[in-house]
């Protein structure tokens, strides 16, 4: 099962129900939503899209065939940002 985890860490920012992370090695600005940045927290340990999604649907109380998809399609662009990197 492929793990993913935070490339590096970067500068992040809660404004509410935003988060904004600022890479400076490519001087990029990403915004994230309330459920992308909760997944964004939990990046700081390895995590599989299995328990990504498990968690957001404990957090948010949400139960959705169509969770685990967005995740990993949100997991591929934050791969593709540089954000964040399969777990070794």
């Amino acid at each position: 099962m492929n793990q993913y985890v935070k490339e590096s860490e970067y500068e992040t920012i809660q404004l509410e129900e935003e988060w904004i992370v600022m890479n400076t090695d490519n001087f990029t600005v990403t915004k994230l939503n309330g459920i992308g940045g909760y997944c964004w927290s939990l990046l700081e340990n390895p995590q599989s899209i299995q328990t990504l999604t498990q968690s957001v649907q404990r957090h948010y109380q949400l139960n959705t065939d169509a969770l685990a998809k967005d995740i990993e399609e949100f997991i591929v662009e934050l791969i593709n940002y540089g954000l964040v990197r399969h777990a070794v």
